[in-house]
């Protein structure tokens, strides 16, 4: 067990890196956003990089959390997660009141739009990079709970 909160804390100091890059690149780009197309259009390398940050942060993190931090509080619970697949995994931190499936989900469909956003299509390359700038929030936030969750569990 002792090996699974070793994974477990290092999983959680990765996703502490990702969201202090995710909190750089907001505030760098907070004087640009939302971007319209024509803001888009007239970016500077520097910002260009740090939307390309924000971007591959927000999918890091939301990778990290969905391969390794939920699985992980159901471990640490002694839940039996052997055989079960991920969307059993999310319907019964759900049913726990752990995550909100439907929240998680959303955010899993952005994360699956910046991959994306190279598209030719202007509007809906600015569209994708405003949603993640938004919604980098909601994930901050949705980690915090689990994260205090699993405090909670690991302190008893």
């Amino acid at each position: 067990m002792r090996d699974r909160v070793d994974t477990l804390n290092k999983k959680i100091y990765e996703c502490d890196m990702h969201i202090q890059k995710l909190y750089d690149a907001k505030e760098f780009l907070a004087n640009i956003m939302p971007l319209t197309v024509e803001t888009y259009l007239n970016i500077d390398k520097i910002q260009s990089s740090f939307i390309d940050q924000l971007n591959f942060r927000f999918s890091k993190l939301q990778d990290t959390i969905g391969e390794s931090i939920l699985k992980g509080i159901l471990i640490l619970s002694k839940e039996p997660v052997e055989k079960m697949t991920f969307l059993d995994i999310l319907n019964r931190l759900d049913k726990l009141e752990i995550l909100q499936k439907d929240k998680w989900l959303e955010l899993r469909e952005v994360r699956n739009e910046i991959a994306h956003e190279y598209s030719f299509n202007q509007d809906e390359v600015v569209d994708n990079i405003n949603m993640v700038y938004e919604k980098t929030d909601e994930l901050i936030m949705v980690y915090k709970e689990l994260y205090k969750y699993i405090k909670s569990i690991d302190s008893n």
